[in-house]
C-alpha cells in the first residue's frame, strides 16, 4: 500500500460537474492499494496518517497532527501509484489490486482515519475525478507498507 500525503490549505473532488468532497485544512491523500495488501495494511496506514505531525505548531515547527489542529481528510483511491516504470516509457500496473480488493481497503482506510477523530470524505472509487487542491507548504510524504 502508498499513499502521497498532502498538507492542504483546501481540497475538493468533483466527478461529471458533481461536487463529491471537500475539505479546509487537512490532508488529502492519494491512496494505492497493491497486490497482497491486507485490512492490517489499511488500518496501520491510517493509524499513520493520522498521527503524522506535518502541521506547524505555535513556534512554527511541524509538530502537529491533522487531529491536533482540527483538520479533515480526503481519501483518493489512485493505483497509478501502483505503477512500474522499470522498464520501457509505458507504465504497468499490474501490481495494482483488482477493485473488489481495492475498494473495500480504500473504505476500511478512510473509517478508521474517522474511528480516529480525523472528519473523513472520499473519493469516487474507479471514477474520472477531477482533485483539486492548494498544498500548504508544499508539504508531501510518501509513505510505503
Amino acid at each position: 500500500m502508498k499513499a502521497v500525503i498532502q498538507r492542504v490549505s483546501r481540497a475538493s473532488v468533483t466527478v461529471d460537474g458533481r461536487l463529491i468532497s471537500r475539505i479546509g485544512t487537512g490532508l488529502l491523500v492519494l491512496l494505492g492499494v497493491e497486490e497482497g495488501d491486507t485490512r492490517e495494511n489499511a488500518l496501520a496506514m491510517a493509524k499513520k496518517t493520522a498521527a503524522l505531525r506535518i502541521f506547524r505548531d505555535e513556534n512554527d515547527k511541524m509538530n502537529l497532527s491533522v487531529r491536533d489542529c482540527a483538520g479533515e481528510a480526503i481519501v483518493v483511491s489512485q493505483f497509478t501509484l501502483c505503477a512500474d516504470t522499470r522498464k520501457g516509457n509505458r507504465p504497468s500496473f499490474i501490481r495494482a489490486a483488482a477493485p473488489e480488493i481495492a475498494a473495500p481497503l480504500v473504505d476500511l482506510f478512510a473509517e478508521s482515519m474517522r474511528e480516529q477523530g480525523v472528519p473523513t470524505q472520499k473519493g469516487l472509487f474507479g471514477a474520472d475525478m477531477k482533485v483539486e487542491l492548494l498544498n500548504d507548504g508544499p508539504v508531501t510524504i510518501l509513505l510505503e507498507n
